[in-house]
């Protein structure tokens, strides 16, 4: 039995990561790579990074394709393009990652240590609205809540 470990670790070896400052400096250059947020529609909503676009790991074969109604035009361009996969914290970007390779996407990223990366690394954070997030806000939103029955036995 694999586990999400395993998974994970399994898709970092046909995904290259990005470390956040790398990403920081990367963005300056053109053409600028495609930022793509796959966390769930309301940790997007609270923050993410200003100029990604966002397409949940729940939709993102669809939005990679044409002709669905999920298919988000942007993405689909870009398989031939930098695409830098985004999540809270590296993993669901690496494993969303590997199914953009999957579907012939060829140059695909994954940011390591995701958004909370990002945000101890300085970079700027916007809420749904484009209101600035205050990065002391979003380390609280980042910090770790796993209760006890979730560590097992």
């Amino acid at each position: 039995m694999k586990t999400y470990e395993t998974l994970v670790a399994e898709a970092l070896t046909v995904v290259p990561e990005i470390l956040p400052w790398d990403l920081q400096s990367r963005l300056e250059q053109a053409p600028a790579p495609l930022l793509l947020d796959v966390r769930e529609p309301e940790e997007y909503a609270a923050m993410h990074i200003p100029g990604s676009l966002h397409a949940p790991r729940g939709i993102l074969e669809a939005a990679a394709q044409w002709g669905f109604e999920e298919t988000l035009p942007e993405l689909v361009r870009a398989r031939d393009s930098e695409v830098v996969v985004i999540c809270r914290s590296g993993r669901r970007s690496a494993l969303a990652g590997r199914t953009l390779v999957e579907m012939g996407f060829k140059q695909v990223q994954s940011l390591k240590m995701g958004v909370r990366g990002w945000n101890d690394d300085g970079g700027a954070l916007e809420d749904a609205d484009g209101n600035e997030v205050d990065p002391e806000l979003a380390d609280e939103y980042f910090r770790a809540r796993v209760r006890p029955e979730q560590m097992g036995p």
